[in-house]
């Protein structure tokens, strides 16, 4: 049977707001055959080497070394868990929890200092293989982000995702990429999170390089990944439904319509309102791009998008490869709120399924403590608690690191299991 795979790939970041909350169920329950677990970091958050072999400034070293207070602990990713050096660590913690996958991004400016395809860093190259191979050797499969928010400064100063030409600096930069790495690995992302309608075009257009020419060599698939909240009316009022179902459309149906549904193109409701707006500020046209047929054409793949239930029930139900999904505290290895918060989603995830949804991975935002963005290390997100003021970055694991690795060993959902050791070993197999 041959099947034409959508590849979603989806940061769910709540599952409700407003009036009702679901409950979560308290029964054992177990997860189907072949479903992937995995866990998530980006190249930025966890690599440091800012500088080193030949990498070149990206704008987040460029922002945070002229503004570092504009961080909240005036800090950066130069070193931040050190993975540039640490990965064989890396490895081994994915080997202790025992996962399918590890979802990790590369370093455009690690790989193509210059931001364009004239000269690959090969020292660049190099780590990703001793990463690759080094996952591979444990039967865990790569699923790699192209672009994770670190643009090459030197493509910033020429404008950026503002310039409509980085649509082809990308599609060059996709295919080094796949070039190097396509032969090992079989899932990728292109872009996360899209914000502006290049990045669109550009995920489409390195899309269908994937699919055209390496796909039929090395099988895999490539997706994007989409930032989504779930949002419920606060009544049942027919202003608070249209409202709640225009948030959502603005939200996220902005990205998701384009590539997913089969017009091709923003969501009616959007194109409807941005046009009215324009009209009413004196503008000619309505402000919203519009795509020439052509692009609505290259962003259309085999399915259709949506949030669990309302991709199935909208869109076709396509596979969905949930990519991030997590909860922050401010540090310590007893973090039964995290435990509390995976066992929920997962927990709705199921429900979902039950009902036939087809999601098939689940990748846990993060592995370890990282960089985040604007709250540099004041949040933590790991499994793995990282001591930044170690010069290892010593990684040890917090009790949510149990209770994972328990759900991936028995692919059930226990909400009563409670870990009985504090020691991370590797289980036969991995």
């Amino acid at each position: 049977m041959f099947v034409r795979v959508v590849n979603v790939l989806l940061l769910i970041c709540a599952l409700s707001w407003g009036a009702e909350i679901r409950k979560t169920r308290n029964d054992v329950r177990n997860f189907p055959d072949g479903f992937l677990f995995g866990t998530a970091t980006a190249s930025y958050q966890v690599e440091g080497a800012w500088d080193e072999d030949g990498k070149s400034e990206n704008i987040w070293d460029h922002m945070t070394h002229t503004q570092p207070c504009i961080i909240k602990d005036c800090s950066n990713g130069d070193v931040a868990d050190d993975s540039y050096h640490q990965y064989e660590r890396d490895v081994e913690m994915m080997r202790e929890l025992g996962l399918d996958f590890y979802r990790f991004s590369l370093s455009w400016s690690r790989i193509l200092p210059s931001g364009f395809a004239d000269k690959v860093n090969e020292a660049g190259v190099a780590y990703y293989n001793n990463l690759i191979n080094e996952m591979l050797k444990y039967n865990i499969e790569p699923m790699i982000t192209l672009y994770h928010w670190d643009l090459p400064q030197r493509l910033q100063d020429l404008g950026g995702w503002a310039n409509p030409h980085i649509v082809d600096w990308f599609s060059d930069y996709a295919r080094v990429a796949y070039e190097q790495f396509g032969d090992r690995v079989k899932y990728w992302i292109t872009i996360n999170e899209p914000r502006e309608v290049c990045y669109q075009v550009a995920h489409a257009k390195a899309y269908h390089i994937y699919d055209e020419e390496f796909k039929p060599v090395n099988g895999g698939v490539i997706g994007i990944t989409l930032s989504a909240n779930w949002y419920e009316p606060e009544t049942d009022s027919e202003s608070d439904t249209t409202a709640t179902e225009e948030r959502i459309q603005f939200e996220w149906g902005q990205y998701a319509h384009p590539i997913y549904s089969v017009s091709g193109d923003f969501p009616p409701v959007m194109k409807e309102k941005i046009a009215a707006k324009s009209e009413e500020q004196g503008y000619p046209r309505s402000r919203l791009p519009e795509f020439t047929p052509e692009e609505i054409e290259s962003m259309v793949p085999w399915g259709f998008y949506k949030l669990l239930t309302k991709i199935r029930e909208s869109y076709n139900n396509p596979p969905v490869f949930i990519t991030e999904n997590g909860f922050s505290t401010t540090g310590g290895l007893e973090d039964d709120n995290r435990i509390r918060y995976y066992r929920g989603y997962l927990s709705a995830m199921l429900d979902a399924m039950e009902e036939g949804s087809d999601v098939r991975a689940y990748a846990a935002w993060s592995l370890m403590d990282n960089f985040e963005w604007m709250q540099g290390y004041t949040e933590r997100f790991g499994l793995y608690e990282v001591d930044y003021e170690s010069p290892e970055r010593t990684r040890t694991p917090r009790k949510s690191a149990f209770v994972y690795k328990e759900i991936l060993r028995t692919r059930t959902l226990d909400p009563n299991y409670e870990p009985d050791t504090d020691v991370m070993t590797i289980d036969e197999g991995h």
